[in-house]
């Protein structure tokens, strides 16, 4: 069995400023999708299915597809757009976000019949993460309710250049998580670091809490779960115009009625990515090294 590859491109990076899934970091060029799907193909994934949207799928296509990958990995692309919605459900006026990350995961559902690994298209992973990951996915196969995640160190996930949204987690005694909580605007202040509520207060973190980076994995059944709980999500948000259906909301719930564990496993690499466009000298810098290193 070969894991699935789902990357959540639908965003349009709208804090950078343009479609950034397709700016060239590499020194040839490259994206940093590029460097993902290569250490996916490395790791033994089978399939990559890319979540978009119709507004830029042609310009997306030019890029990625299989030839571009020279043909190690079948392509396939599915589509998030705001009227996606179960049955009974319409959009309401006004509303111009997505329902987000765990709505574009519910349009992979007829393409992906495997264990798969979800992650964000604008986000430098790492080699070993996906090692790691794809290690565990293939252990999982036939099984229900058993889903992982790559968990990152917060001090190694922040951005110099403004404040970043992460899900912080915590895990009991066997590596198991027991819950994931969104926090926003996290950054650096001369005390440490520490996020802000909506009120403007401060509240403290910890630089080695364990952090979500959308590096997820998942049996099948997640989409018949997320299916059923997104209808309940829109029976009480569906009519907020900017109410979003998130990962960690659906993870927390499946993990707290018993139907799931997610385990979180441990990884050597560290994780980059352009927040800002101010990141980006970064970004670029750490590839180059990479490539001198051999490991491009």
């Amino acid at each position: 069995m070969k894991p699935t590859l789902l990357v959540l491109a639908a965003g349009m990076g709208s804090r950078y400023g343009g479609l950034k899934q397709m700016d060239g970091v590499g020194p040839h060029g490259e994206i940093i999708m590029d460097y993902s799907i290569e250490d996916a193909i490395r790791a033994g994934f089978g399939k990559v299915v890319f979540v978009i949207r119709h507004s830029f799928e042609e310009e997306f296509k030019r890029h990625i597809n299989a030839d571009h990958f020279g043909g190690r990995i079948t392509v396939e692309y599915v589509f998030q757009e705001l009227d996606k919605l179960p049955a009974g459900f319409t959009v309401p006026e006004g509303r111009e976000k997505p329902w987000g990350t765990n709505h574009a995961i519910l349009m992979a559902k007829d393409a992906i019949h495997e264990p798969f690994a979800i992650i964000n298209a604008d986000d430098f992973y790492g080699r070993d993460a996906f090692r790691v990951m794809a290690d565990h996915l293939r252990t999982l196969d036939g099984k229900q309710g058993s889903y992982c995640m790559v968990g990152y160190r917060l001090e190694n996930t922040l951005s110099e250049n403004g404040t970043v949204s992460r899900g912080v987690c915590q895990t009991d005694d066997q590596g198991l998580l027991v819950g994931m909580t969104e926090r926003t605007s996290i950054g650096r202040t001369p005390d440490g670091i520490a996020y802000k509520e909506a009120d403007g207060s401060l509240h403290p973190l910890p630089a080695d809490a364990t952090v979500s980076m959308n590096l997820f994995g998942f049996t099948p059944d997640y989409f018949e779960k997320s299916e059923k709980l997104f209808t309940m999500f829109l029976k009480e948000h569906g009519s907020e115009l900017k109410s979003e259906y998130y990962i960690p909301f659906a993870v927390n719930t499946f993990i707290a009625n018993g139907e799931a564990t997610m385990r979180v496993l441990k990884t050597s690499a560290q994780w980059f990515g352009v927040t800002y466009k101010e990141d980006r000298p970064m970004v670029v810098a750490r590839l180059a090294a990479l490539h001198a290193a051999g490991e491009y």
